[in-house]
C-alpha cells in the first residue's frame, strides 16, 4: 500500500491507484485535492454546528484509515458528509446539543460499518446483480448533475462575471496546457480567480456588494492552534445562536430518540459511496466491486473515528471524484499527501480562514466543470457498457430517477415521515434501483414495450 511505481506519462495517460509522479508533482496533486473538499467539509460542520477546523483534521485522519481498509485500491478522500443535516437539525430541534449530534452520527457510522461488511461477505455477484451498468450509470449521473444548484444558485449569484472568466480559463487550461500544468487545471483555474477577484476590488470593478476578497476573518485567525473543549450544557445549533466560538472537541453522548433521528442518513451514504466506487471503477477502468463493502464500511468506520472526538461524520468526496476525471491522475499517493495537509491544516485557523474566504464566483466557475464532468461519467457508463434505453425496463425508472435526483435538493425536501427527509442524490437512487428490479420483474420477455420515446435500437442513427 506504501510502494508505488514512479512514471512520468505523456499528455493524457493516466496514473494508476498504485503509481505516482515524483513527489514533488504528487504534493501539487494532492494540494489540489485539498482545495476541491475544503469548502464543503468547512462550510457543511458550521451548520450542523460543529466545529469546522476539526473536521478539516479529522477528515485527513479519516481519510487514511479509509485508503488503510480498502488497501489503497480505491483513490477517494472523505470529507464531511451533508446526509445528516437533517437529522443534526432534529436533534437540536428537541433540545439536543452538539453532543447529542455527535453521538447518533456515532451510532450511524456503526451501522454502516456492518452494512460495508454484509456488502463484502455477499460478494461483487450480489452488487452486480443489484447495480448494474444501466443502473450506476443513473447513480455517478445523479451524483454529478444533482450538484448543479451548489454552482449555479449558490455560488454563481455572488459575482456571474467572474464565474464565467474562471470557468473559461479552467477549460482552457484543463485542454491548453500540456504536462503537470494541465493537470492542475483546476487548482491554477482558483489561483487565477481568486488573483483576479482581488484585482477587480483593487481596480474598482462593480457588480457587486462590498469587496470580492475580504480578508477581516484571517486577520483575525490565530496562526496556529487546536480547538477549545466544547462548553457544557450547549443546547441548539450554535450557529444558529451566533455562538460558534464556544464549540470544539468533546465526548459524544448516546440517546435512543436521538439516535432514531439521524440513522435513516445510512440510507443515502450506502447509495453515496456505492455510486462513488462505481464512478472511480469506471474512471480507472478497474473492477472495484470486490473492494465495495471495505469502501462502504471504511466510511463508517472514519465516521465513528471523527465523531467520536466531536468531528463531523465523512463520506466519499464527488469533488476529490471531479478532480481525478479532470487530471486522470487516480494515484492513491496524491490523497495521502491531501490527508496530511488536511491534518496540518487542521492546527492553522488563519489557513482555514484564507480558503474560506475563495470568493463564490471563482467557486462557482470551478464547480461549472468540475460538476458536469461527475455527471458525464455516468453517460460514459453506459456508453462503454452499451445500454440500451429502447428496453423500456431500462428507460422508464432511470428516467423517472434521474429527474428526481437532479431535480431535488441536496440537503432533503421529500418528507418520508416526520424529522426524515431525502434529499435528490438519495431518492434518485433509491427510485432508479427500485424502479429498475421492479420493471424488470413485470417486463415480459421480448415485448418491445413503450417506444414512443426512443424507437428502436438505430432509429437516430444518421444514413
Amino acid at each position: 500500500m506504501f510502494k508505488w511505481d514512479v512514471v512520468d506519462p505523456g499528455p493524457g495517460e493516466p496514473v494508476a491507484p498504485d503509481q505516482r509522479l515524483a513527489w514533488g508533482k504528487t504534493v501539487g496533486i494532492g494540494a489540489q485535492h485539498v482545495v476541491a473538499m475544503f469548502g464543503a467539509t468547512f462550510v457543511f460542520p458550521i451548520i450542523m454546528g460543529l466545529n469546522a477546523n476539526l473536521a478539516i483534521l479529522m477528515s485527513g485522519i479519516a481519510t487514511i484509515c479509509f485508503l488503510l481498509i480498502v488497501r489503497g485500491k480505491v483513490p477517494s478522500y472523505l470529507g464531511t458528509s451533508a446526509a445528516f443535516v437533517g437529522g443534526a437539525g432534529a436533534i437540536y430541534a428537541q433540545e439536543g446539543g452538539p453532543a447529542d449530534v455527535t453521538g447518533a452520527i456515532l451510532v450511524s457510522g456503526v451501522v454502516l460499518g456492518l452494512v460495508g461488511v454484509l456488502i463484502h461477505v455477499a460478494g461483487p455477484r450480489f452488487v452486480n446483480a443489484l447495480l448494474p451498468p444501466v443502473v450506476t450509470g443513473a447513480v455517478v449521473m445523479i451524483i454529478g448533475f444533482n450538484l448543479a444548484g451548489v454552482a449555479t444558485d449558490v455560488y454563481m449569484p455572488a459575482d456571474r462575471w467572474i464565474a464565467i472568466i474562471t470557468m473559461t480559463a479552467v477549460i482552457l487550461m484543463a485542454v491548453g496546457l500540456r504536462g503537470f500544468l494541465g493537470r492542475i487545471a483546476i487548482f491554477l483555474g482558483l489561483v487565477f480567480g481568486y488573483v483576479l477577484s482581488w484585482i477587480f476590488d483593487l481596480i474598482g470593478v462593480g457588480g457587486v456588494e462590498g469587496d470580492r476578497v475580504n480578508w477581516d476573518t484571517v486577520k483575525q485567525a490565530d496562526w496556529f492552534g487546536f480547538p477549545d473543549k466544547t462548553v457544557a450544557g450547549l443546547v441548539g445549533n450554535q450557529n444558529e445562536l451566533g455562538n460558534m466560538a464556544e464549540v470544539g472537541w468533546h465526548w459524544p453522548d448516546f440517546s435512543l430518540t436521538f439516535t432514531l433521528l439521524a440513522l435513516p442518513a445510512v440510507i443515502a451514504l450506502v447509495a453515496e459511496n456505492m455510486g462513488h466506487v462505481k464512478a472511480v471503477s469506471g474512471m480507472t477502468g478497474t473492477d472495484l466491486d470486490p473492494e465495495m463493502g471495505r469502501a462502504v464500511a471504511a466510511d463508517g468506520v472514519g465516521t465513528v473515528i471523527a465523531t467520536a472526538v466531536g468531528g463531523s461524520p465523512t463520506t466519499t468526496y464527488a469533488e476529490n471524484i471531479g478532480v481525478m476525471a479532470a487530471t486522470r491522475v487516480y494515484s492513491t499517493a496524491a490523497y495521502y499527501v491531501a490527508a496530511v495537509v488536511a491534518i496540518l491544516l487542521g492546527f492553522v485557523p488563519k489557513f482555514g480562514a484564507v480558503v474560506y474566504a475563495t470568493p463564490g464566483g471563482v467557486l462557482a466557475g470551478i464547480t461549472l466543470v468540475l460538476y458536469g464532468m461527475i455527471g458525464l461519467l455516468g453517460a460514459k457508463i453506459w456508453i462503454e457498457n452499451r445500454v440500451n434505453f429502447a428496453d423500456p425496463a431500462n428507460l422508464v425508472p432511470v428516467a423517472a430517477g434521474l429527474i428526481l435526483g437532479i431535480g431535488l435538493d441536496t440537503t432533503g425536501v421529500f418528507e418520508v415521515w416526520d424529522d426524515f427527509t431525502l434529499g435528490g442524490i438519495a431518492l434518485g437512487t433509491i427510485v432508479v434501483i427500485a424502479g429498475y428490479h421492479l420493471a424488470r420483474l413485470v417486463a415480459p420477455k421480448g415485448g418491445d414495450g413503450t417506444m414512443l420515446a426512443v424507437g428502436k435500437p438505430g432509429v437516430h442513427e444518421e444514413p
